[in-house]
């Protein structure tokens, strides 16, 4: 959206980290798609973030990515961890680069103990080793629940996972993608270590919490040592258990913090995930975990969570809450919210594809439907005449 900074709404004003600015705040979040091949990309992520790579937002990030065939959550998950994942990835971000010049993200991850599942829209079933399945790995051997349990990861396999992540890393590099998030959330491997409801180590990794994110930050390190140094590279983490036996929201500005020690450039702060809670969700239910890490780390920071409406999200950047906002079921049930929130907030949309001109509206100018009464406009979505 190119327009005067001073005079647009919070949502609508760039943001530069590093050596990459993003035209707005709106980011769309990962989203697992379970259609990859061993790893690779396919034609329905050229479908998928094609159409979402017209949306004009800000930045667009592909889901996560296994550094290795045990990290992946499904078999059918994205990987980057062969020359087959690099060059299939590669020809659908070139491919969408032809028609989009939107900012495009990765997450890297690994599964930990939540891996060897069914695609979520299958079930999200664990597949046991007997029926094609694989053997997970968690920081104990503590079983998340109603899952097999995972194998306690030793010092040769941290080792490993560290240099996968690293070349995934490089590979990630050379494709190239702009900016790059590791996943500590979600009780995956690196929110696993974290987190004392399922890190029960009695070695250098486990205990308090300097000892729970050791690892976790070995990883950030390796990855930071090889990532292009002009490149933002950040951290998805848990801004809490919703428990009290679980990290704290202390905690997470205490890992944000030391993430900042060591050149992090933002955090994406989610929840959630090691263990079953009562999670109180709504619309911007994590906002404020986002918030107390921004103010209590000074990284800047990404929110999530239910931010459907165009003018909440602008009241959390300009606010000062969060530094950007990231849609995921919002972007899947409209690909065009950047679009309606311009029109919603009065600037022009700016980023839409030449052929779809006609449909977008211009500063000053109400957008198609906006032109029509309200009885108009429930016939249009209705009927489309």
């Amino acid at each position: 959206m190119d327009i005067a900074a001073a005079s647009a709404p919070a949502l609508f004003r760039p943001i530069t980290m590093r050596g990459l600015a993003l035209a707005n705040r709106i980011v769309i979040s990962p989203m697992c798609q379970h259609s990859a091949i061993d790893g690779c990309a396919t034609d329905w992520h050229l479908i998928h973030l094609g159409h979402l790579a017209l949306s004009a937002a800000g930045l667009l990030m592909l889901e996560a990515t296994g550094v290795e065939p045990a990290g992946r959550i499904s078999a059918k998950c994205l990987g980057l961890y062969s020359d087959a994942n690099e060059a299939a990835l590669g020809d659908v971000l070139r491919r969408i680069r032809r028609h989009s010049p939107i900012a495009v993200g990765l997450q890297l991850a690994h599964s930990g103990r939540k891996g060897s599942l069914q695609p979520s829209f299958s079930g999200g079933l664990p597949v046991l080793l007997a029926d094609g399945g694989w053997q997970t790995v968690g920081p104990s051997a503590l079983a998340f629940e109603g899952y097999p349990a995972p194998a306690e990861l030793d010092r040769a396999g941290m080792v490993r996972i560290v240099a996968a992540f690293r070349e995934a890393a490089r590979r990630a590099a050379r494709l190239p993608i702009d900016l790059l998030e590791l996943h500590g959330a979600h009780g995956y491997l690196i929110s696993s270590f974290l987190s004392p409801l399922a890190n029960r180590r009695t070695d250098a990794y486990g205990g308090d919490l300097a000892s729970r994110m050791r690892f976790p930050l070995e990883i950030f390190e390796a990855v930071r040592e090889v990532w292009p140094s002009d490149r933002p590279l950040g951290m998805r983490l848990n801004g809490t258990a919703w428990r009290s036996d679980g990290i704290t929201s202390d905690e997470a500005v205490a890992f944000s913090q030391a993430l900042r020690s060591r050149e992090c450039d933002f955090i994406d702060v989610s929840s959630g995930g090691n263990a079953p809670a009562d999670i109180p969700i709504g619309p911007g239910y994590q906002v404020p975990l986002a918030e107390k890490v921004r103010y209590g780390s000074g990284v800047p920071t990404i929110a999530v969570g239910r931010i459907i409406e165009p003018t909440y999200a602008d009241e959390i950047i300009s606010s000062g809450r969060a530094d950007m906002v990231a849609l995921a079921r919002g972007m899947l049930n409209d690909p065009r919210w950047p679009w309606h929130a311009a029109e919603t907030l009065g600037v022009p949309v700016v980023g839409a594809p030449p052929q779809y001109s006609r449909a977008v509206s211009r500063i000053g100018t109400p957008g198609p439907l906006e032109r029509l009464n309200r009885k108009q406009r429930a016939r249009y979505r209705t009927t489309g005449k």
